[in-house]
C-alpha cells in the first residue's frame, strides 16, 4: 500500500515592521496639562485657595514663572483673578498695619513675612500679566481693581520699605489700565481720586522707582483730555520734573520727567501759568541743554573750488651726463685701451632694457678724444664696440632687422644727471644767460667769474643778475656781491605747512617764469567748506524737550489779533450780529495777566537764543521750529 508524500519544505515570510509611535511632545516645566488646564479644579488654583502657606507659596512660585510670557491669560483659568486678589486685599485692609515703624523690617516674624510675601507675589503676577493687552482689558473691567488702587494709595505709607514694593506693583498695574480710567468730578471726596497720593509720591518720595512709576502714571492719566481738569499749577510732580532735568545721565528718569512736563504743558491754562513760574527761564535753558547733549553730529567737508593745477616747486631736469673738466683731464692722460674702458664707466651704465646705436658709441668716443689724438691714438670703431662687452658683460652688440637694419648695443644706456632748474641756474644778463644749470653753487660761481665779471671792460661794472638794481662797483666788490645771489647747497628750511608744489593760474600756464610774482593769483587750495550736520534722528527725550519748548513758544508769542467770528462782517458782507457774553469779551480782550505772560515768555526765549543757535536736527520740520524760535528770540516778536 502506498502513501502520499506531503512536502514539508519550510516557508519564508517577510515580517511587517511595526509603526513607530510618535515622539512624545516636549513639555517644559510648569506647562504640564495639570498646571495649565482651564478648569476650576486647576492644581495651582486649588493650592491658592487652600489657605495652606506651603501650598500657596508653591502655586505663587509656579505662577511667577508662567506669567512672564504672552501665553499666560488670566481668563483661561476661571477664578484665578479672584484668587490672586485675595492676598493683596488682605494686605491693604489689615496686613499693612502689622508692619508699622515699630517693627524691624529686617527681623520680622516668619509668619508675617510669609503673608506679606504672598501679597507681593500675587501683585507681581498681576503686574506681569497686565503688560499684555488681553489681560489689561480684563483687569480694566475687574470690579476689585479700583478699590485696591485707591486703598493702596491712600492708606499705605509710601516712605516705608515694607510698602514700597507693593505700591510699585500697584502703580505699574495702574499704568497698564490708565487709558480707561476717568477721574471723578471735583465735588467727590478726595479718597475717590488717585491724583493726590500720586502727586505726593512724585513730589516728596525719595524712592526713585516710585517717582518713575508715579510720573509715568500721571502722564498717562493727563493724556486723556477728560482728566486735565485736575491739573494744578502748583503740582508737586511739576517741581520734581524740573528738579530732575539736570540729571542727564539718568535717561529713564529724564524721559519720565519730560513726558510728564509735556502732558502738563499741553493744557493751555497750565502753559500760561508756567510762563509765570519763577523757574521757567532756567527750565527753558535745561530743555535746550538736553537737546544739545543728545545731539550726534558728523563732520562734512565740501569742496566748492575749481580744479587746482600744481607743479613741483623745484623743476627737476634729467639730462645725459657730460664729461666735466676734471674727468676729461684725467681720461686724456690714460693710454688706450684703458682710457676707453674708463670713459665707458664714466659715460654709461648697465641697463637691461637700454640700447644705443653703435654709431652713437663711436661718435661720442671720437668727439671727446679726437682733439687729443696727438697724445694717444684713437681706437678704431670695431675695437670701441668690442670694448663694451669688456666693461659691461651683460651688454650685447646686435643687428635689428628692418628697412634699414639697425646696429645697436643692447644692455647699456647713457648715465643721467639730475639737476634743478630753479637752483644753480645763471641769471646774468637779466636772466638771459643761456648756459645750462650747474651741479653746484661752486660751479655756478666760477662760471659767473669767468664768463661775466672777469671779461667785462672797465674797472667798475653794474650787477646784471635777474632784477638786481646794484649800481656799478669795482670787480673785486662785484665778486663778493654776486655771492648774495647764489643759492645754498642745502635747500633752505621750510615751514611744515608750506607745500612742495606751486599752484598755477590755469592748466597750460608756463612754468617756471622769470618773475613768479607777476603771475595772476591762482585759485585757493583751501576751498573746502567744513561743517557739522546731524547724522541720526534725535532720541525721544530730545523730541519731548522740543515739544515742550514749542508749546511754551506758541503761548509766549501768541498773536494778539482776534480771529473773526463766523457771524461777523467778513470782507464787507454784513452778517447777523449776536450778543457776546462776558466770558467771550474777556477772552478777546488782552488782560494785564496775559500781557505779563507774553512779556515773561518772550524775555525767556530771547535769553536762550544763543543756545538754540547750536541745535541742529535732522528732520527739516523740527529744525524749522528751532529756527522760528531763534528768529522770534532775536527781536521778541514773531
Amino acid at each position: 500500500m502506498s502513501t502520499a508524500a506531503t512536502s514539508t519544505q519550510p516557508g519564508y515570510h517577510r515580517r511587517t515592521p511595526l509603526p513607530q509611535p510618535p515622539p512624545p511632545p516636549i513639555v517644559t516645566d510648569d506647562y504640564e496639562k495639570w498646571y495649565t488646564a482651564a478648569e476650576p479644579n486647576n492644581r495651582m488654583l486649588l493650592s491658592l485657595r487652600s489657605g495652606i502657606d506651603s501650598e500657596v507659596a508653591w502655586a505663587l512660585d509656579r505662577l511667577c514663572r508662567l506669567c512672564q510670557n504672552e501665553q499666560f491669560m488670566l481668563i483661561a483659568i476661571p477664578g484665578l483673578t479672584d484668587a490672586l486678589f485675595e492676598w493683596p486685599e488682605w494686605y491693604v485692609t489689615e496686613g499693612h498695619k502689622q508692619f508699622g515703624e515699630e517693627v524691624n523690617f529686617f527681623a520680622m516674624p516668619k509668619d508675617k513675612e510669609r503673608k506679606r510675601r504672598h501679597a507681593i507675589e500675587s501683585l507681581f503676577i498681576l503686574r506681569n500679566a497686565a503688560m499684555h493687552e488681553a489681560n489689561a482689558r480684563e483687569l480694566a473691567v475687574y470690579p476689585k481693581v479700583p478699590g485696591l488702587i485707591l486703598r493702596t494709595l491712600h492708606d499705605l505709607e509710601s516712605n516705608t520699605d515694607a510698602n514700597s514694593e507693593f505700591i510699585l506693583y500697584v502703580l505699574e498695574i495702574m499704568q497698564s489700565i490708565a487709558t480707561s480710567i476717568y477721574l471723578p468730578s471735583p465735588d467727590r471726596p478726595p479718597r475717590s481720586s488717585p491724583i493726590g497720593p500720586l502727586q505726593q509720591i512724585a513730589g516728596l518720595s525719595s524712592n526713585r522707582s516710585l517717582i518713575l512709576a508715579a510720573l509715568n502714571t500721571l502722564t498717562i492719566l493727563y493724556s486723556n483730555p477728560a482728566n486735565t481738569y485736575q491739573l494744578s499749577a502748583q503740582a508737586p510732580a511739576l517741581e520734581t520734573a524740573m528738579n530732575v532735568l539736570p540729571l542727564i545721565l539718568d535717561k529713564e528718569l529724564i524721559d519720565a520727567a519730560l513726558n510728564y512736563l509735556y502732558a502738563h504743558l499741553s493744557h493751555p491754562p497750565m502753559t500760561k501759568a508756567f510762563l509765570l513760574h519763577p523757574r521757567m527761564p532756567g527750565t527753558l535753558r535745561l530743555l535746550v541743554s538736553l537737546m544739545l547733549e543728545d545731539q550726534m553730529e558728523e563732520t562734512v567737508a565740501l569742496d566748492c573750488g575749481p580744479t587746482v593745477h600744481t607743479v613741483p616747486a623745484q623743476t627737476v631736469t634729467v639730462s645725459n651726463h657730460e664729461l666735466t673738466k676734471e674727468e676729461l683731464d684725467r681720461l686724456v692722460a690714460i693710454p688706450e685701451p684703458q682710457r676707453c674702458y674708463e670713459w665707458m664707466k664714466t659715460m654709461f651704465v648697465a641697463k637691461p632694457d637700454g640700447e644705443l646705436t653703435q654709431v652713437d658709441f663711436w661718435n661720442l668716443y671720437k668727439d671727446v678724444f679726437f682733439p687729443y689724438q696727438d697724445r694717444h691714438a684713437l681706437l678704431v670703431a670695431s675695437d670701441v664696440i668690442k670694448n663694451v662687452n669688456a666693461v659691461f658683460p651683460q651688454a650685447q652688440a646686435m643687428v635689428l632687422p628692418g628697412p634699414p637694419p639697425r646696429f645697436i648695443v643692447k644692455g647699456v644706456d647713457r648715465r643721467k644727471d639730475v639737476s634743478s632748474q630753479s637752483q644753480f641756474k645763471c641769471r646774468w644778463d637779466r636772466s638771459e644767460c643761456t648756459v645750462e644749470p650747474f651741479d653746484s653753487a661752486t660751479a655756478l660761481y666760477e662760471h659767473i667769474l669767468e664768463a661775466h665779471i672777469n671779461p667785462a671792460e672797465g674797472t667798475q661794472i653794474p650787477c646784471s643778475w635777474a632784477t638786481c638794481q646794484q649800481a656799478a662797483i669795482t670787480k673785486a666788490q662785484m665778486r663778493g656781491h654776486v655771492l648774495t645771489h647764489l643759492p645754498d647747497m642745502q635747500p633752505p628750511a621750510k615751514d611744515p605747512s608750506q607745500p612742495d608744489t606751486v599752484t598755477l593760474p590755469s592748466f597750460n600756464y608756463p612754468n617756471p617764469v622769470a618773475d613768479p610774482t607777476s603771475r595772476p593769483p591762482p585759485p585757493s587750495r583751501l576751498s573746502k567748506v567744513v561743517y557739522t550736520r546731524p547724522h541720526v534722528d534725535p532720541p525721544p527725550s530730545s523730541l519731548a524737550a522740543l515739544l515742550c519748548l514749542r508749546v511754551l513758544y506758541r503761548a509766549a508769542f501768541a498773536s494778539s489779533d482776534v480771529a473773526p467770528r463766523v457771524d461777523e462782517n467778513h470782507f464787507g458782507f454784513p452778517g447777523i450780529v449776536e450778543d457776546m457774553g462776558d466770558e467771550e469779551i474777556e477772552q478777546i480782550g488782552s488782560t494785564d495777566d496775559e500781557k505779563e505772560v507774553q512779556w515773561r515768555g518772550r524775555k525767556a526765549f530771547m535769553g536762550i537764543r544763543y543756545l538754540l543757535e547750536d541745535v541742529r536736527l535732522r528732520h527739516d520740520t523740527f529744525q524749522s521750529w528751532v529756527e522760528e524760535m531763534m528768529d522770534a528770540g532775536l527781536t521778541g516778536t514773531t
